[in-house]
């Protein structure tokens, strides 16, 4: 059979246009992505809210992950924070509440900024929590969603985390349970839109009954729901593009040691910068003694 030189050119056209579209999608693979890594100020007495270890130690298991790099930011928000320009990716691992690092110094708006970009970002632990009146709906936008002050609740306990979704960010995750000051009750986005739970239990009748960490509680609202999962851990997409992270574990600095716990939260960082996640997860060893390094002058644990 014989080409016309109009089919010819046709055919030639396509094959290019093929050929480049493949070229672009490598190139975009190849990317070496940006994942800031910002620890909160000293907080809380030893072993609790290591925020400075705690990133230090999730940055070293990221060391050999090829195409991406790690820029660490101790000691709280930085005072000169020109490496969020040029970021894909963001973990914030402090305090929030009123004193949320992003609240002050007209840091929504820079933050707000970088996520119309596609920019991830993950908060970790006590970093999910802002005023409902000020921040509550830029982070259900930014994460998927948020601890609010007397509709969350905070107590110490051992979740058991059985099953996980068909998600990047639970590759290689086992089965585990855990004691940490597991956040529930999470302010979500509307009908959960966008978001995946990624690590989800049933408390106990007990642990709904209290005590929580601050305040002691009882809530009739969270008794009321007894038997009903929570969510722990959450991936959301954002119609920008970029991809979001709430993780309300974190307190207990000791509880790195565990393999699934450590594993989740490095997949999902990962995965806010768009890089891809193993198919058996973010590989990594944790030692007694990288468990006590960095970590902040508080004295001795009583």
């Amino acid at each position: 059979m014989t080409l016309s030189r109009r089919a010819f050119l046709h055919t030639s056209a396509a094959a290019t246009a093929a050929l480049a579209s493949t070229q672009r999608l490598g190139a975009a693979q190849d990317k070496q992505r940006k994942l800031v890594m910002i620890a909160g100020t000293v907080s809380h007495g030893p072993g609790d809210h290591e925020f400075n270890a705690g990133v230090q130690l999730l940055a070293k298991c990221l060391k050999e992950t090829k195409g991406l790099e790690t820029v660490v930011h101790l000691n709280g928000y930085p005072k000169d924070d020109s490496s969020l320009d040029t970021a894909d990716g963001i973990l914030l691992y402090a305090d929030g509440g009123a004193g949320h690092p992003f609240l002050r110094d007209h840091r929504l708006k820079r933050i707000g900024d970088l996520m119309a970009k596609g920019v991830g970002l993950m908060c970790g632990h006590f970093a999910v929590e802002v005023p409902k009146d000020i921040g509550a709906n830029e982070m259900r936008a930014w994460i998927g969603g948020c601890y609010e002050h007397m509709y969350s609740c905070n107590p110490m306990w051992s979740p058991e985390f059985r099953s996980f979704l068909d998600h990047p960010v639970a590759r290689g995750v086992k089965p585990f349970t855990i004691k940490d000051e597991w956040y529930f009750n999470m302010r979500f986005r509307d009908g959960m839109k966008g978001i995946t739970p990624i690590l989800t239990a049933v408390p106990s009748d007990a642990v709904r009954n209290g005590p929580y960490v601050y305040p002691q509680g009882p809530y009739k609202h969270i008794q009321e729901a007894a038997g009903r999962p929570e969510h722990m851990m959450w991936a959301a997409e954002r119609e920008d593009g970029g991809r979001g992270i709430g993780f309300t574990g974190g307190h207990v600095h000791r509880n790195w040691l565990e393999p699934n716990f450590r594993k989740v939260v490095l997949n999902g960082l990962l995965w806010i910068c768009k890089v891809d996640v193993p198919k058996d997860g973010v590989g990594s060893t944790v030692t007694e003694d990288d468990i006590k390094q960095n970590l902040d002058p508080k004295g001795k644990k009583k």
